[in-house]
């Protein structure tokens, strides 16, 4: 029959690989925060500079700088684990709680700014397409122009009509109706005919698009951030048990 003190023992060692095996959970999940938060910068970066907000490239800085504060929180919880060191355990307690706080202020944050970034789309995605687009200096635009209108299938901001505006489409030495990335098959001069059988033009325009595409990644990033949350809640938790544990074995 086992006594009191090889039960609490027991109980002890359980607890101590359960929050091992939280801190591994908890390195893969600010792994995968740093993952989406570099994906972002680099497979995504051209549409940046169609953005006068900062908000866009800011909140990959933030990913990245999230995941390695995760991983650093976790080599503490590690070490105070391993240590069974209380005031250790106190300090990951409270670097947990720390990003729980950030977690939902961050979300409120990404809600408001999103409701100005789809402000910002409405009134500067035209004018800066058909200001800049093909001009000398705005290679970046250029390029995530013609990025943009291959990969969501678009032309123009709000339609492919948009681009009767452009200043490089009134350029007397202009043959182009529109620009050749609004060609379902892309080459040169194809632009010169604006026929839907040739462009995007009934597939919409690429504000709607691109508001969808942001969308898409923030909810991919609350979905995240919501299973972060809940590990951190059960990380706390087992903290407390574990912190509780080593207090009564003192006495």
């Amino acid at each position: 029959m086992e006594t009191y003190d090889e039960k609490n023992t027991c109980g002890m060692i359980c607890l101590k690989y359960l929050l091992l095996t939280f801190n591994l959970l908890f390195w893969l999940a600010g792994g995968v925060v740093m993952a989406v938060g570099v994906w972002t910068l680099v497979e995504k970066s051209d549409y940046i500079s169609l953005l006068n907000s900062t908000f866009y490239s800011a909140s990959a800085y933030i990913l990245i700088a999230a995941g390695a504060i995760v991983v650093f929180t976790g080599i503490v919880g590690c070490c105070a684990t391993l240590k069974e060191m209380r005031s250790l355990l106190i300090v990951y307690f409270f670097l947990l709680l720390c990003i729980f706080l950030l977690e939902i202020v961050a979300g409120v944050l990404a809600y408001i700014q999103y409701q100005e970034l789809d402000k910002e789309l409405q009134h500067n995605l035209k004018e800066t397409m058909v200001q800049k687009y093909q001009q000398s200096g705005e290679e970046s635009i250029t390029s995530a122009v013609d990025k943009l209108q291959q990969e969501f299938k678009c032309c123009g901001s709000n339609s492919s009509s948009d681009w009767s505006d452009s200043v490089w489409i009134l350029t007397p030495s202009n043959e182009r109706l529109v620009p050749d990335s609004c060609c379902k098959t892309p080459s040169n001069l194809c632009g010169r005919r604006d026929h839907p059988s040739n462009i995007y033009k009934v597939e919409g325009g690429c504000i709607t698009k691109l508001e969808t595409f942001i969308l898409s990644q923030l909810q991919i990033l609350g979905a995240v951030a919501i299973g972060i949350a809940f590990l951190q809640l059960i990380g706390m938790i087992l903290v407390c048990c574990l912190y509780r544990g080593l207090k009564e074995e003192s006495y």
